[in-house]
């Protein structure tokens, strides 16, 4: 099965360097790009053939759509007259909905939905894909057999991809804004910032860790590195004092709220 990814860019990219690694033929996979020496670039490093959008919708049996919610109107304009029945599209573009698809392409064509996120590129990706109203379960196995090259997959209703949007696709930006904040706090007491850096990037990771494999909930795992009048607690007591368990709260929200905002001005 040839599968084309439309947009290779870094998230493109990423899901194209994970089919190799996961053993798909190279000779099995098309990629587009609007600039030729990207292109050149991406069939020097991976073998891939490269070619324009149109030549990959009619070889394609998958075609997996990575381009920016601005950009994916354009894109289907190009591929229409292209898509052919029996063809399945996987969306990876944040708040374009199944239905803005499917209304641009052929009757019939399946469509699956999908939130990625940027772990995807050490093969540590959460992605949750949803169906459209013309997808069964054959179309959900090949998104996840193909998003299973660079991470984990979930299946939601598509009504809570604005969610997933919310947590897991922006997700890494809120985790990585805390390590930021730890690394600052370390060289502010007094560690050099190497050494801050491999102390909070190592009780990231083993944290994240320990949760997956225990599958202690994480309350649990505070609990028991909070001593009764210990540092843990002092620090704990403050951040609560803080309101920062309110606030992530409200930025998820925030995050949420403008995912149903792209969706819904893609869908005028």
């Amino acid at each position: 099965m040839t599968v084309a990814i439309l947009g290779t860019g870094v998230m493109g990219e990423t899901l194209l360097s994970g089919l190799i690694r996961a053993g798909r033929r190279a000779e099995d996979i098309l990629a587009t790009n609007r600039r030729a020496e990207r292109g050149k670039e991406l069939e020097e490093r991976y073998g891939v053939e490269v070619v324009d959008n149109a030549t990959a919708a009619r070889r394609a049996e998958t075609l997996v759509l990575v381009v920016k919610p601005q950009d994916m109107g354009t894109l289907l304009a190009e591929i229409t007259d292209h898509v052919r029945q029996g063809q399945l599209v996987v969306s990876l573009a944040a708040g374009i909905t199944t239905r803005y698809i499917e209304s641009r392409l052929p009757e019939g064509i399946a469509v699956v939905r999908v939130m990625p996120n940027t772990p995807a590129m050490v093969d540590e990706g959460m992605a949750a894909i949803s169906p459209g109203s013309r997808c069964d379960e054959g179309h959900l196995h090949v998104a996840e057999q193909l998003l299973q090259a660079t991470g984990r997959v979930v299946r939601v209703p598509e009504k809570q991809q604005d969610a997933v949007t919310a947590i897991s696709g922006t997700g890494p930006a809120y985790v990585f804004f805390v390590v930021e904040a730890m690394i600052e706090a370390g060289v502010h007491l007094g560690l050099p910032r190497a050494t801050a850096t491999e102390l909070v990037v190592q009780t990231v990771v083993g944290s994240a860790k320990l949760l997956r494999e225990t599958g202690e909930h994480p309350t649990v795992l505070r609990e028991r590195v909070t001593s009764p009048a210990g540092t843990t607690a002092a620090a704990m007591r403050l951040l609560e004092e803080g309101r920062v368990r309110a606030d992530f709260l409200a930025a998820i929200e925030a995050a949420r709220d403008r995912s149903r905002a792209l969706a819904n001005a893609a869908d005028e």
